[in-house]
């Protein structure tokens, strides 16, 4: 027998894919937060929908495991599993629609600021997210992936199966546009001109 904690994710996967189910649990514990980050931030601050897609990312993970090759790096696969969530239900032009909720910023607060930089830091922080959603689906991946969850270019790759190229280029491309908009928004008339 062999103790759950001494074992890599890779190792633990590889477990799993071999119908020891049991392997998951330690997968779940070590995962599930960092990931309902990253879904909850995709999702535009949608709880509840960041948490149904984790849950659905463990079980698709469960349903592919047969797909996982032993030794890829586990984490970029258990990332493209959720991420190919995340884009199967914005391609629902019905759940295009949402709002984000009032309290999102302040999970971004890491401090106990005073009344008056929360609410200046709640709307940066919610004009970052707004802003963030108006980038295309592979812009807004990149940039959550690379900034939020302080990924590798290498990782980031791995998980969106692009080349490393392609991720530095949607990077470029996505804080060029993110500057755009929060510049917009600072002065709208510059749009006229």
């Amino acid at each position: 027998m062999h103790s759950d904690v001494n074992l890599t994710d890779e190792q633990l996967a590889q477990l799993l894919s071999r119908g020891q189910r049991e392997m998951l649990t330690p997968l779940v514990e070590r995962h599930h937060a960092r990931l309902l980050g990253y879904l909850y931030r995709l999702s535009g601050g949608e709880r509840t929908l960041a948490e149904d897609w984790v849950q659905e990312s463990f079980m698709r993970l469960l349903r592919q495991i047969s797909q996982y090759v032993y030794p890829r790096p586990f984490k970029p696969y258990l990332y493209a599993i959720a991420t190919n969530i995340a884009r199967d239900h914005f391609k629902s032009a019905a759940s295009r629609t949402g709002s984000l909720p009032l309290d999102y910023a302040d999970h971004m607060v890491a401090d106990q600021p005073s009344p008056e930089q929360t609410v200046a830091a709640d709307q940066q922080v919610q004009q970052v997210i707004l802003t963030l959603r108006q980038l295309p689906d592979q812009q807004r991946e990149t940039v959550i992936l690379r900034y939020y969850e302080e990924w590798s270019l290498a990782e980031i790759a791995a998980a969106l199966d692009v080349p490393i190229g392609t991720v530095k280029s949607r990077l470029s491309l996505a804080l060029k546009r993110l500057r755009e908009l929060l510049r917009e928004e600072v002065n709208p008339y510059e749009r006229e001109t």
